[in-house]
């Protein structure tokens, strides 16, 4: 049993202002595993009040940029002999397979902080430009202030350092609310915080529920939120920054195609789809779990398709031998076996997988990755995100009919197309409307591209240049002499 009894608010180990604890159960074993404090609202005001104050007059958003990235690659430093420690911790709080979290969850995070501090380091903080009207102009970068970053459950730490960094690169303060799922990783990188130096009130951390986190966005203290969960919460969030003309940042849910062309290899498909489509056990929100496949050849992709997803490992996730561990909690158990039924009712068929305790186990929020067949664009299995190892196999006709299938969506964030020519995948990938595409693979986050959605998956960028620039504010000054 692990067991914290402070919150770390404003860069400091701080008693809560309330008594209540939040549980964190094992969505293996079922059982308690760590208790935590629970934030109140007034620990909420003690933690803007403190980055309000860092930022209105602390040295953190005056400091050379230069100082900031020297910092952050302390933070790099000191968080990468942490990272077994870290995987493991995540695999006990949200059942990811620990293959998983040591490849993702814990040596992804070390690479982003690597990579975004080597994108600050080209950021044109500050330069000036030839005027129209004679004197030159002088164009600045800014940091946009206060940030609400909102984190979920199923990629906890990897979130956290997509949001965090960029902001405190920017030379913003950040107040970080992780999910009450999932609060020992975020526990990790408060201690790791505490000893790269940063000023008094640059970074609270209040693992805390949704209550919690309505009050921070509505906070009028925040300048920014940078969220990331599902599209009903974006909806809510987005709301109540609209109301405050507050800035937003929403990465929100998915339904991703993946394009299987007619020249494709089965077994290579089949492959793929193990980290496109059931990554995580299927709880990522860049899931293509909508699988387009070509009539001419269905039967001999689906076939394959089939045999991988019955082939997969589901077990203990401390197993390295685990490829597919449990769901976060029982909700979402009880959620995936509702498609399930839907699916069968709405006439799709099961081809592999079904909604069973996996075999020799007996307890645990399992779902045995399932795949269905028989699919119509228009059915809820094939629409609604279900964040679950679900996959649906749908047909199209030629390269334009799938495109339009793979367009009929609320959503477009992200998606594949497999083929052995390159340059036809990519011309498909033109048309189809989504933030990002990988071809012959899951899409891969590379932290030097922009990462986004259209549609209902979301406002605005992370990763890259855009990733800093979403922390940062655009000033002119003109009447600056002209340059000679």
């Amino acid at each position: 049993m692990l067991t914290r009894h402070h919150l770390y608010i404003g860069g400091r180990w701080e008693a809560p202002a309330g008594t209540g604890t939040i549980e964190v159960v094992s969505p293996h074993t079922e059982q308690v595993i760590a208790r935590v404090p629970e934030p109140t609202r007034a620990d909420v005001d003690r933690a803007v009040t403190a980055a309000r104050a860092a930022f209105d007059h602390g040295p953190w958003p005056r400091l050379d940029p230069a100082e900031r990235i020297r910092i952050v690659r302390t933070l790099a430093e000191r968080y990468k002999p942490r990272q077994e420690e870290l995987a493991q911790l995540i695999t006990a709080e949200m059942g990811a397979p620990i293959t998983f979290s040591r490849s993702a969850h814990a040596r992804l995070p070390g690479v982003l902080i690597d990579a975004f501090a080597a994108v600050a380091e080209r950021v044109p903080w500050e330069q000036a430009r030839p005027g129209f009207l004679g004197s030159d102009i002088l164009v600045r970068k800014e940091p946009v202030g206060v940030v609400a970053a909102i984190i979920p459950w199923n990629m906890p730490m990897f979130l956290t350092v997509v949001k965090l960094v960029p902001a405190l690169l920017a030379g913003c303060t950040v107040v970080l609310k992780p999910s009450p799922e999932t609060p020992l990783d975020a526990y990790l990188m408060a201690d790791l915080l505490d000893e790269v130096g940063l000023p008094p009130g640059v970074v609270s951390v209040l693992p805390a529920g949704r209550e919690i986190g309505a009050y921070l966005v509505g906070h009028p203290g925040v300048d920014k939120v940078s969220f990331t969960g599902s599209t009903a919460a974006g909806r809510q969030v987005a709301a109540a920054c609209g109301a405050a003309l507050r800035k937003v940042n929403l990465e929100l849910g998915g339904k991703s195609a993946a394009v299987v062309l007619d020249d494709a290899d089965p077994a290579a498909v089949a492959d793929g789809m193990i980290v496109a489509g059931l990554m995580n056990s299927g709880q990522a929100c860049v899931a293509q779990t909508r699988i387009l496949l070509p009539r001419s050849r269905y039967h001999e992709y689906l076939d394959a398709l089939a045999a991988t997803v019955d082939g997969l490992a589901v077990a203990d996730p401390v197993d390295p031998g685990t490829q597919v561990g449990p769901l976060v909690a029982q909700r979402q158990q009880v959620r995936v076996r509702d498609y399930l039924e839907t699916g069968r009712r709405e006439g799709a068929r099961i081809v592999a997988g079904g909604s069973d305790l996996p075999s020799g186990l007996d307890r645990g929020w399992y779902i045995r990755p399932t795949l269905f067949t028989d699919v119509d664009p228009a059915m809820r299995i094939a629409r609604e995100e279900i964040f679950g190892p679900v996959l649906t196999a749908i047909p199209y006709t030629d390269d334009r009919d799938a495109a339009a299938v793979a367009n009929a969506s609320e959503y477009g964030l992200s998606g594949s197309i497999w083929t052995a020519d390159n340059e036809r995948g990519v011309a498909l990938a033109r048309e189809i409307r989504t933030g990002t595409l990988g071809i012959n693979a899951a899409y891969s986050m590379d932290p030097f591209a922009p990462f986004g959605g259209v549609k209902a998956s979301g406002i605005g960028r992370e990763f890259g240049p855009e990733g800093i620039d979403a922390y940062l504010d655009t000033k002119s000054i003109s009447g600056v002499a002209a340059r000679r």
